[in-house]
């Protein structure tokens, strides 16, 4: 039995809606001190890991771990309805996920518990040289800017420089960000200059995790995966994972 009732679901409705634009269906596991969820989209391309934690919740039961698996464009179409300062509970019962949003009036709304593959994709244990803090609108703002000329961007890392670079049939574009109080770039010392590309189409839908967090932390290597983590304190943490676009010179 889960029962978890939040006073802001803003930041579990907002997680909805951004994992959804990679994966449909998905398995939710509630631990006793956190919401898990591990998923890959259906191209093998990109991996989600969300974590809210028991902190983030007004009530937070958990009697022992259950993992149930969910459509998440049903579960989108019942949290579109959440209107202002209204209360929102979580409870599975009978084979159902049911969620009661409590404001002036109580409405309660039963989902489907799917059958899914039991399988749980696992979080690679990737090591990376670079590591990038910046905020998260910059992010959006350089992606925004190679959308309009390419479908791929070469991230460029270098000490005190971190460059967005893309190369459409016609056009390019690339955008410096040095530096500063507002970004932190750490290269591993036995490197000078770190270059990867990645898919833009993918990085749109990653770079939604700003809704959550005013701040994303960066990793890449060479031909490798990209990381982006969105921490929001004691109340969540979402993660992708990106496999890189690789030239064939």
């Amino acid at each position: 039995m889960v029962k978890l009732t939040l006073s802001e679901p803003k930041y579990f409705k907002d997680s909805v809606n951004i994992i959804s634009d990679l994966v449909n269906e998905v398995q939710f596991s509630f631990e006793k001190d956190s919401i898990e969820l591990v998923a890959m989209d259906p191209a093998n391309v990109a991996m989600i890991a969300f974590r809210m934690f028991a902190s983030g919740f007004a009530e937070y039961k958990a009697e022992s771990d259950e993992k149930i698996a969910v459509n998440l464009s049903m579960l989108k179409q019942v949290l579109r309805r959440i209107k202002g300062s209204e209360l929102m509970t979580l409870q599975t019962a009978e084979g159902k996920l049911k969620i009661t949003l409590k404001g002036s009036n109580t409405r309660d709304f039963s989902l489907p518990i799917i059958d899914v593959d039991d399988s749980v994709a696992k979080v690679p244990e990737l090591k990376f040289p670079v590591n990038i803090a910046m905020s998260s609108s910059a992010l959006n703002d350089a992606i925004e800017d190679v959308d309009v000329v390419a479908d791929s961007v070469a991230f460029v890392a270098e000490p005190h420089k971190f460059v967005f670079n893309a190369e459409g049939d016609l056009s390019n574009v690339n955008i410096e960000t040095p530096e500063s109080d507002d970004i932190k770039i750490i290269i591993d010392g036995s490197q000078s200059k770190i270059r990867s590309k990645y898919s833009v189409e993918y990085l749109k839908k990653m770079i939604q995790g700003s809704k959550l967090s005013d701040r994303v932390v960066i990793h890449f290597d060479k031909d490798y995966p990209l990381k982006l983590d969105y921490n929001t304190v004691d109340v969540l943490s979402l993660t992708f994972i990106l496999a890189p676009r690789v030239d064939n010179d």
